[in-house]
C-alpha cells in the first residue's frame, strides 16, 4: 500500500538532517567526519529539491551552498530555529487588531522576526506599531508554537505568541509590509484569515478574560513520526 508523506513532513526532516550536519561541521576537526557531514547535507538538499517535484540538481546544489555559508566554528555554528512573535492586539469594544500582509495577501495577527538587543516583549511592541500604527501593551505570553508542526513556515522557527492590549496610537499600516489593517470581532474576520483553527480558541480565551496555561506543542511519540497528519 503506498504510503504519501507530508511535505512539511519532508521538509522537517530535510532541515533537521542540514541543522544537525552544520552543527558537527561547526564542531568537528576530524576530516572523515566532515566528509560524512557534507554527504549528509546532499542528502538533504536532495529531499529538500525534491518538494517541487522530481529533485532539481541545480536547486540541491543551491541549498548546499546556502546552508555551508551559514557554517561557523564551535557555539556560533550551533543550529538553532529562528525565533518570531506575534501579537493578539485587543482593544476596549474587545476586537482583533488585523493585518494584509503584502507578501502573500493573508491576513493575519501582527508578526516580526526577533531583532538582536530587544527582549520578546520589546520586539512585540515595535513589530505592532511598525506594521500597524497601534501602541500595544504585553500582557501575556499565551503560546509558543514550533513553525514546523504548525505547518506555517518553511524554515525552522518557533513563534512566541503574545496578549497585547491597545493603549494608544492610531490605524496606520506600514506602506511596504502591510496592505491593510482593522479591528475586527473574532466572529468576523476576513475572509482570507490564516491559520484561525490553531489560534482562535487561544485569541477566544484572551479577548473574554480567561487566564490559559500557556499554549505549546505536546510531544509526540516516537518524534519522527507521532502525529504527522
Amino acid at each position: 500500500m503506498e504510503h504519501l508523506i507530508p511535505e512539511r513532513v519532508l521538509l522537517r526532516w530535510a532541515e533537521t538532517l542540514a541543522g544537525t550536519a552544520r552543527t558537527g561541521l561547526a564542531f568537528t576537526q576530524n576530516q572523515y567526519e566532515q566528509e560524512r557531514f557534507e554527504e549528509i547535507l546532499k542528502v538533504a538538499a536532495d529531499i529538500k529539491a525534491s518538494l517541487n517535484g522530481e529533485a532539481n540538481q541545480e536547486d540541491a546544489e543551491g541549498f548546499v551552498e546556502e546552508w555551508m555559508k551559514t557554517i561557523r566554528p564551535g557555539i556560533p555554528g550551533y543550529q538553532t530555529p529562528k525565533v518570531a512573535v506575534g501579537a493578539i492586539v485587543t482593544n476596549e469594544d474587545n476586537q482583533l487588531l488585523m493585518i494584509q500582509r503584502s507578501d502573500s495577501g493573508i491576513w493575519l495577527y501582527p508578526t516580526g522576526w526577533c531583532d538582536i538587543g530587544y527582549s520578546a516583549a520589546e520586539v512585540i511592541t515595535k513589530e505592532v506599531e511598525e506594521e500597524t500604527g497601534i501602541v500595544a501593551e504585553p500582557v501575556r505570553l499565551l503560546a509558543v508554537l514550533d513553525g514546523f508542526r504548525q505547518g506555517t513556515s518553511r524554515v525552522p522557527l518557533y513563534s512566541l505568541l503574545f496578549h497585547c492590549k491597545a493603549v494608544g496610537g492610531e490605524i496606520n499600516p506600514h506602506p511596504l509590509e502591510v496592505l491593510d489593517v482593522g479591528w475586527y470581532d473574532l466572529d468576523a474576520l476576513p475572509g482570507m484569515t490564516f491559520g484561525l483553527e490553531r489560534w482562535g480558541p487561544i485569541a477566544d480565551a484572551a479577548l473574554r478574560g480567561e487566564y490559559l496555561d500557556t499554549v505549546y506543542d505536546a510531544v509526540r511519540g516516537p518524534v519522527w513520526r507521532g502525529d504527522e497528519g
